[in-house]
């Protein structure tokens, strides 16, 4: 499990930074500067979560149902926020209108604070 973890970390990192560079260098071409702004929000929201799942694959304390829990709220939370929020950000370069989708956004959202809240409770269950 820790293995699928920290590669999903990775994963998520290295797609974040190639996302960013892209952002900065060829979207500010044609997107507004709002639109690069929320292209930004999407970019940063998926490198915390990478660092988070870097951070839960890494630990030796969390049990495989916690790790299992995090990884799943944070693997779907991401592609949900992170990546509906690349869609709307670019949705005047597409043909397709990613706005019918924007509900997926706070679901996202909602999916990441869980993962957090699972951690959280995890380390206040256990024992000094």
């Amino acid at each position: 499990m820790d293995k699928k973890i920290i590669s999903t970390a990775a994963l998520f990192g290295m797609i974040a930074i190639i996302l960013g560079a892209f952002g900065a260098h060829k979207l500010k071409e044609v997107l507004t500067l709002e639109q690069l702004n929320t292209f930004e929000t999407g970019v940063k929201y998926q490198m915390y979560h990478a660092l988070l799942l870097l951070f839960v694959g890494m630990n030796a304390t969390l049990s495989l149902k916690t790790k299992n829990a995090i990884y799943f709220l944070t693997l779907f939370g991401v592609v949900f926020f992170s990546g509906s929020i690349y869609a709307l950000a670019t949705n005047s370069l597409t043909a397709f209108d990613f706005r019918m989708i924007g509900f997926i956004t706070p679901i996202g959202g909602l999916l990441l604070i869980m993962a957090w809240s699972v951690l959280l409770v995890s380390y206040l269950k256990k024992k000094a």
